[in-house]
């Protein structure tokens, strides 16, 4: 089914949809499609691709065959619809106030620098939002410092670390970790871990010591983070 056309939606909004329409595909897509999907005459989408071209993207393909985007893409002004700035502003405001505190400051500073290069109308929008977030129990607090397991996943790294169990003594572990998961009430490291040569859950206040280790781990991460996925039943995003 074809996007229901949206009365006022502007040019940029349109350009911006179409990008999307682009990325989300790997295969040429023909023009009637295209323009189908997003609510939009035939006309409108061919004038759409031109402008696209002349600011840099690398369209391949012509009118009757089909249309293919090259990666690498960025449209030169920071656009947004207005309920994309609304999630925005929701998912930053969550992460502000259930995060650990460096991703709390990273989450307000990436919305605050967000806001300093939206035209005039939807930065009002992303500072008059109307939605919340309510309030919850939080987290227990940590006592290591989470920055360092976030790098360590990213970096694929090993991580050694001291882990107190549900009602056990503490106990050295060495993981590779792959995910964080926040929670109502706890934050999650997703890890393998060398000690139980299985998948293991490290909630993050439980962790008393933490320490990177050289090198990476043996697998990758993407691949861990799916195996992880399938034991799980979770699908993929």
């Amino acid at each position: 089914m074809g996007r229901k056309r949206t009365p006022g939606r502007s040019r940029a909004e349109r350009l911006l949809e179409l990008v999307q329409a682009f990325r989300r595909r790997r295969r040429p897509v023909s023009a009637a499609v295209l323009a189908a999907e997003l609510g939009v005459s035939a006309r409108s989408l061919y004038r759409d691709v031109a402008v696209l071209r002349a600011q840099g993207a690398a369209i391949e393909g012509e009118a009757g065959i089909g249309y293919v985007m090259k990666p690498g893409f960025l449209l030169p002004p920071l656009m947004f619809a207005a309920e994309e700035i609304e999630a925005l502003a929701l998912g930053a405001a969550w992460v502000a106030e259930r995060a650990d505190p460096g991703l709390a400051a990273s989450a307000r500073e990436a919305l605050a620098r967000i806001s300093g290069v939206l035209p005039a109308g939807l930065r009002e929008t992303l500072e008059a939002t109307a939605l919340l977030v309510g309030p919850g129990e939080k987290p227990a607090p940590d006592t290591v410092d989470l920055a360092v397991v976030r790098q360590a996943i990213r970096a694929e790294r090993r991580l050694s670390i001291v882990y107190r169990t549900g009602g056990g003594a503490p106990e050295r572990r060495t993981i590779w970790p792959f995910g964080m998961g926040f929670f109502e009430r706890a934050r999650v490291v997703m890890a393998w871990c060398e000690t139980r040569r299985d998948f293991r859950h490290f909630r993050t206040d439980r962790i008393s010591e933490c320490a990177g280790l050289p090198g990476r781990y043996p697998r990758r991460r993407g691949a861990l983070m799916k195996e992880w996925r399938g034991r799980q039943g979770i699908g993929e995003v």
